[in-house]
């Protein structure tokens, strides 16, 4: 019953025009705030699904690392994984600090050491290639060693791919002595020749990666015994990655830290969700100050339908009765407001998603992409209808003050 009168108020020709304007403004009001909410958590998520595709192609599915040392029997656990149902390639790697110099300065870097077969077979390497190749250290001059190294390294030290252009990775000497007077005996240097230059659209790889041949690395730090940082594992298609290595780290236990993609990069998707629901909660506040235009239009509606109230009570409504058909109203106008703007930003957002309408205003040359990244998640616009319905019941409930002194 309340609902029908409901209904018949919000649909019917009012007498004064001045409150069908209102009402119609009520209800744009929540569907561009609700729009503009669908719209923007659809940008969060395709930047999000931008950045798992980069990271995907450098980091592997699994990582497994070490819990209460720096290293871990490397080779030994490789064998063992590769022997596992749902692992299609294992690989050890061995990352360490050092400075790598060139005739045109120095720089702090992350050398990571790689099985460049094992590497190639984990991760998609040649993708993120901007010059050079990705290959193993095979007879270069002089006997240096063939690195790949992130776009900021390159430009920073002034290098690029070239079998005559030649730096030097300085680490300190993990073991022995040290004599005072002769301080760079303290340190091994590995002579290096750029083979490639990558680039992942990441800052924590871009800035200071150096991939260099394994055996080198563990011969510059004096490991011996097949050690490794860490283990790098692809698993076999279709195999979940994250349900995959659950079952690892039941498997290998506490001493061992088992992380799928996600938990790799915690820091940089926690960022991107922070982000996203900070700006969800100001659009809330947006869409909060926007359904307040609800209060005017059922203050007016009141005022219209005061004869009408009077009748309903002569009848036999009761006050809460009457009070819940305005109630009612402000909720309903907040509902058409709200699915029209859902439906209107999802038919942006799916436009954009596979036509990419609206292009990012730089340099085509300088990007990975050229349109803005959006990607339709389901339980985004089922959050948002929600908020929606709740905000409109919340801000109804102040009809209730209008309706009081019915009698």
């Amino acid at each position: 019953m309340i609902l029908r009168v409901a209904l018949r108020y919000l649909f019917a020709k009012k007498s004064h025009k001045a409150v069908n304007v209102i009402s119609v403004i009520s209800m744009a009001g929540v569907a561009v705030a609700t729009m503009a909410i669908v719209v923007v958590l659809s940008v969060f998520n395709g930047f999000t699904s931008l950045a798992e595709r980069h990271l995907a192609a450098i980091d592997p599915d699994i990582r497994i690392e070490p819990v209460a040392s720096k290293v871990l029997a490397g080779d030994s656990l490789v064998s063992a994984l590769e022997r596992l149902d749902g692992v299609a390639a294992a690989s050890p790697v061995v990352e360490e600090r050092a400075l790598m110099t060139s005739p045109a300065g120095q720089k702090p870097v992350v050398v990571k050491g790689v099985c460049h077969d094992g590497a190639a077979a984990v991760t998609d390497m040649d993708a993120l290639m901007l010059d050079g190749v990705f290959v193993p250290d095979n007879g270069m001059p002089d006997s240096t060693a063939a690195v790949q190294i992130a776009v900021g390294v390159a430009v920073e030290l002034s290098l690029r791919p070239s079998p005559y252009t030649t730096a030097d990775i300085y680490m300190p000497r993990r073991l022995g002595r040290i004599n005072p007077a002769n301080p760079s005996a303290a340190y091994r240097r590995l002579p290096v020749t750029v083979s490639g230059v990558f680039r992942v659209d990441q800052p924590e790889y871009d800035a200071d990666y150096v991939f260099a041949p394994l055996d080198r690395v563990r011969a510059m730090l004096d490991y011996t015994g097949g050690e490794a940082s860490a283990v790098e594992v692809r698993t076999a298609d279709g195999v979940d990655a994250t349900a995959f290595a659950a079952e690892l780290q039941k498997r290998l236990g506490e001493g061992y830290s088992v992380l799928d993609r996600a938990r790799q990069q915690a820091e940089t998707f926690r960022m991107i969700a922070v982000e996203k629901w900070i700006t969800f909660l100001m659009l809330v506040f947006i869409l909060l100050i926007a359904s307040f235009n609800i209060v005017s239009t059922l203050s007016l509606m009141v005022i219209e339908k005061r004869d009408n109230m009077v009748t309903l009570r002569s009848l036999g409504a009761t006050r809460r009765m009457v009070s819940g058909i305005f109630v009612a109203e402000g909720w309903l106008i907040t509902a058409v407001g709200g699915v029209a703007g859902t439906l209107l930003g999802v038919a942006l957002v799916l436009l954009q998603q596979h036509f990419g309408l609206i292009k990012l205003a730089a340099d085509p040359s300088a990007l990975t992409i050229d349109v803005y990244p959006v990607r339709l998640m389901w339980h985004d616009v089922a959050l948002v209808l929600v908020t929606v319905c709740v905000t409109g019941f919340a801000i109804a409930q102040i009809s209730r003050i209008f309706t009081r002194k019915i009698n």
